[in-house]
């Protein structure tokens, strides 16, 4: 049995997953399926109840480090478009005299053999130090290493430490001896007890707020909707700038004194391909997608949002093509993206920021190739924001405040 076999199986399961729990699937074998992870989905739930209970009740116990953290994460898995809020607070509390970390799990990066991990447990070894992804003045590592989300981090905000590990304990105490931060941001945090945030940023996509209701496996909760009571502020993300009454009224009924704040994510420029940053050409306007034939490829969540954009700005999808969240591309994956393009006359290839981190920039390509760089624009709730980073900012270092 071939590796390669295995991934296709396992490839093959997840989207039949994802099929099933967007109702996509109306057989008898998804029934079965269904209820197989509705049982699934009730046992995870009990878990999720007994790990907070335990933290609430002080059984288990968080561990402060002693400076100012804050949280940045969900209720539900992929797509709320985390990234670029974490992006735009990060550099917010870097303007106003912050010395900030930005602390990661580095989903799906590489990390220490399993065997390693056990060898360090039983010979009471220290664990190596977490990975650099970001020393503040270089990107060390690339995104297989550090994973994605990270990477496009560390390479977008110099000045900023980014660390992966998934001990964000250690990693939080290891920004502030080797790097004297004073702040540490919980990338994807909400579910990540250990250490207490003194705010808690809780994204909810708008489009998809909390998918079919139900928890991990059967649907994309990972703690119930209950939960938004643990939220100091409430992002709305990939608003169209028309308020959701209905969604804001469940939200102050879990929690009548959270903030919430709007946004929406902004395409602001393509940026080409084997055309290093600042030479002529290598960032191109938006106008450049009037009528032109494109070919759009992405390993996102929500693949449906990105091409939205491209057609709001005029590009004609000749075609697309969609994979895995963070898959990894092969050279048989580009021969056949480029193919495709070619037979339906397309005149260049479009994908994210997020896919241009694992597309070697050191090769030819037949076609121009570019990627849509996002940005974060708040459009209700600034001055929340701007409280939110005031109350970081201006916060007395001392016992810690819970909101």
């Amino acid at each position: 049995m071939s590796q390669s076999w295995l991934q296709k199986k396992l490839n093959a399961l997840e989207l039949y997953t994802i099929d099933v729990i967007l109702g996509r699937r109306a057989d008898a074998s998804a029934a079965v399926y269904g209820a197989f992870l509705q049982a699934l989905s009730w046992l995870f739930n009990a878990i999720v109840q007994a790990r907070l209970w335990l933290y609430g009740h002080r059984i288990l116990h968080d561990q402060p480090l002693g400076c100012l953290v804050v949280v940045v994460g969900n209720l539900t898995v992929g797509g709320t478009g985390k990234t670029p809020v974490v992006e735009k607070f990060a550099r917010a509390l870097q303007e106003r005299g912050r010395k900030v970390a930005i602390l990661s799990r580095g989903y799906k990066s590489k990390s220490s053999p399993f065997w390693k991990k056990w060898w360090f447990a039983l010979t009471h070894t220290e664990e190596p130090p977490p990975r650099i992804v970001s020393d503040g003045e270089r990107v060390l590592l690339d995104s297989e290493q550090a994973g994605d989300e990270p990477f496009m981090l560390a390479r977008n905000l110099p000045g900023v430490i980014v660390l992966v590990d998934k001990n964000r304990v250690k990693a939080g105490a290891y920004a502030i001896k080797r790097f004297g931060c004073d702040t540490l941001v919980l990338d994807d945090g909400f579910q990540y007890l250990p250490l207490k945030g003194r705010l808690n940023l809780l994204l909810v996509d708008k489009t998809n707020p909390f998918g079919n209701g139900h928890l991990l496996p059967r649907g994309i909760l990972r703690e119930p909707v209950k939960h938004l009571k643990r939220a100091s502020y409430v992002f709305l993300t990939k608003s169209n700038g028309q308020r959701d009454l209905e969604l804001e009224a469940l939200i102050a009924k879990h929690n009548p004194g959270a903030d919430i704040i709007e946004c929406a994510h902004r395409p602001q420029y393509l940026q080409r391909f084997g055309l290093p940053a600042g030479t002529p050409g290598a960032r191109v306007p938006l106008t450049f997608l009037k009528d032109k034939r494109v070919a759009a490829f992405s390993g996102i969540a929500t693949p449906e949002s990105f091409e939205k954009f491209l057609r709001d700005l005029g590009a004609k999808l000749v075609a697309r093509e969609r994979y895995l969240d963070h898959y990894r591309y092969t050279d048989e994956d580009f021969e056949m993206l480029f193919d495709l393009a070619r037979r339906e006359g397309a005149d260049c290839l479009v994908t994210t920021e997020k896919d241009a981190v694992r597309i070697p920039e050191n090769r030819a390509w037949p076609l121009p190739l570019f990627y849509l760089r996002l940005e974060i624009d708040i459009i209700r709730g600034a001055a929340d924001f701007d409280e939110a980073v005031s109350r970081i900012c201006f916060a007395q270092s001392g016992p810690r405040i819970d909101p």
